[in-house]
């Protein structure tokens, strides 16, 4: 294994991006942003031969980084030069402080540092992107491009997975497309993934082993593909998936270390891109044309940011610093949503080696509140208020009706058509069992805008965590959830003590109250926000059509975390990538 991983990470030519740095370039498409949703974009227009592509990457090439390549080095690069680590202001209704924000500047974005999970959507959550007026935004449509993105690694051709307990169902998978899916070769398989489906059965509501969350139901336990080369054992990333393999393309470009400053517009009354000034890797800045489009795809906290940076957005916010408005669209960088991460710690009877395995469930309400119907009744008489508190929060700049509508949409998500309402996964580590939750599908809504005229500066980004109660009694659910795990058998009979929070910081029947401090003491981002230029009709309050084509412009598109107009109860990356391969397609004319 080790020459097959040493042979993946020499430093090759067909590992070095090419780049032509000319004030006067001129391409068809300009894509700023060369990580999860950008490089789809430019892999796929560039399958045209007479279309000529621009990537604008912020960060650099990341192939030979063992902080990346490493599948068991989750976290390794977080506070490096390849993290953006955005931060927050300080957070009112969590503790006070501010919190970090992970996301990847490099050739291949996010997915060059994320937990490499491949987990998608329930069915429910896609099909409402259409049910709030995203007309062909549904399950059914995006499913074949999930799969066309996909080349899934069958398990059964790695002996080394022998017991592991991974499965899939081969309806759901693509085989062929670009994006190496499936498992690594420090999977365990010590019969640690049967002993965990066994004790969530024999929960008082048990959590059945589902086969494969990937398929539109993601309720129960399960163990969940990465992206990895499973036979060399390394990360799976946009870069290593959609770019080196085609950058030979003479069509295709890169230029690594610029910065995107705004856009750059036509003259005339058509409101139409021409362009994006650039600050170069050696510190100059250049206008570079486009004469077909621009597309956005850097990330749910920096393309609201670019768009307010080129004039579009809210006047208020674009006149404090001297920015004429060109599109007056006010909820450009509202709606911000993110999961909050926690974690539980016991103590384990077995020592484990340094080996991968995460074991997954996703309860539904009904399995994680006791009282679930109760609990339903109470929010939904809460929804009006809720709607009404963000509306105010943020200058009625998303309208109170419009709110609730999200708002009972999400309850009928979680308490009609039973979406999980949790993540939990349980991750075994020497002689420790590691736990981390979130609530899947918070309703607290925040912002993310500049702060400045100055591409430069840092944005005010006010995810608003814990704005809404059930938030934390969500968040207060899970953890009196994964106590429950651990009472049970044969779960209870491998585990000791736990030791964080412990029983003496928040005691075994302790109300959400109770668990308050040491869950907004504690609690982490999750890393996935979204929905900052929603894909949403106008007068709801959207930044993008469903062409996700910018509200007032000709040729200017988002495709990234931000359109997504509510959020999933998987991990991003799958998702993006979908939605990225269907906006390609759209791009084109095929949809």
């Amino acid at each position: 294994m080790r020459s097959l991983i040493g042979l993946a990470l020499l430093p090759l030519a067909v590992a070095v991006p090419h780049a032509s740095h000319h004030s006067d370039s001129t391409y068809d498409y300009i894509v700023v942003g060369g990580g999860t949703s950008g490089l789809v974009i430019a892999n796929r227009l560039s399958e045209q031969k007479n279309t000529s592509v621009l990537v604008i990457e912020a960060g650099g090439s990341v192939y030979n980084n063992p902080n990346v390549t490493d599948t068991l080095g989750y976290g390794k690069a977080f506070g490096t030069d390849i993290d953006w680590a955005y931060k927050t202001t300080d957070q009112e209704y969590a503790g006070g402080s501010s919190q970090t924000v992970r996301a990847g500047k490099a050739l291949g974005g996010t997915s060059t540092i994320n937990g490499m999970v491949y987990l998608r959507a329930q069915a429910a959550q896609i099909n409402a992107w259409e049910t709030v007026g995203n007309k062909g935004w549904n399950w059914e449509s995006l499913l074949p491009y999930y799969k066309k993105g996909e080349q899934l690694q069958d398990p059964a051709q790695y002996p080394f997975l022998d017991g592991s307990g991974v499965a899939f169902d081969p309806a759901y998978h693509g085989f062929t497309g670009p994006l190496k899916v499936g498992w690594t070769s420090t999977q365990l398989n010590d019969g640690l993934a049967q002993k965990m489906n066994t004790t969530y059965q024999n929960l008082e509501v048990p959590v059945q082993y589902n086969r494969d969350p990937n398929g539109g139901d993601m309720v129960g336990y399960s163990l969940y593909p990465m992206t990895v080369d499973s036979e060399l054992n390394i990360r799976e990333d946009a870069a290593r998936a959609y770019y080196y393999p085609y950058q030979n393309r003479t069509n295709l470009h890169i230029w690594l270390n610029t910065h995107a400053n705004k856009l750059t517009w036509k003259d005339g009354p058509e409101v139409t891109a021409n362009g994006v000034e650039v600050t170069l890797s050696n510190g100059t800045t250049a206008v570079v044309k486009a004469t077909r489009e621009v597309i956005l795809a850097a990330g749910a906290l920096k393309s609201p940011v670019l768009l307010e940076l080129s004039g579009v957005g809210n006047p208020d916010i674009l006149s404090k610093y001297g920015i004429a408005t060109k599109i007056n669209l006010p909820t450009v960088g509202e709606n911000l949503q993110d999961q909050m991460n926690n974690g539980l710690q016991f103590d384990s009877k077995t020592s484990y080696s340094n080996k991968s395995a995460d074991y997954v469930s996703y309860p539904s309400a009904a399995q994680l509140f006791p009282n679930s119907t109760a609990v339903g009744a109470d929010l939904l008489r809460k929804l009006p208020a809720y709607a009404a508190q963000v509306a105010s929060a943020n200058g009625n700049i998303t309208r109170t009706r419009d709110l609730y509508r999200f708002f009972k949409i999400q309850w009928d998500l979680i308490f009609k058509h039973g979406i999980p309402v949790a993540e939990i996964l349980l991750e075994p580590s020497g002689t420790t069992y590691d736990t981390e939750y979130w609530a899947s599908v918070p309703f607290s809504r925040g912002s993310v805008h500049l702060s400045s005229a100055d591409p430069t500066a840092a944005a005010i980004i006010d995810p608003k965590y814990f704005m809404l109660d059930f938030d934390l009694h969500a968040q207060a659910q899970a953890a009196r959830f994964i106590r429950e795990i651990f009472q049970t058998k044969p779960l209870a009979d491998m585990s000791g003590a736990e030791t964080s929070p412990g029983l003496s910081t928040v005691s075994a029947g302790a109300d959400d109250e109770g668990w308050a401090d040491f869950i907004k003491g504690n609690y982490r981002s999750n890393f996935h926000p979204i929905t900052t230029a929603a894909m949403l009709p106008k007068e709801l309050g959207g930044v993008v059509d469903s062409s996700l084509k910018v509200y007032g412009t000709s040729n200017v598109r988002v495709v990234d975390a931000s359109v997504l107009p509510f959020q999933v109860c998987g991990h991003l990356q799958s998702t993006i990538y979908a939605v990225a391969e269907r906006a390609a397609d759209i791009i084109k004319g095929r949809v």
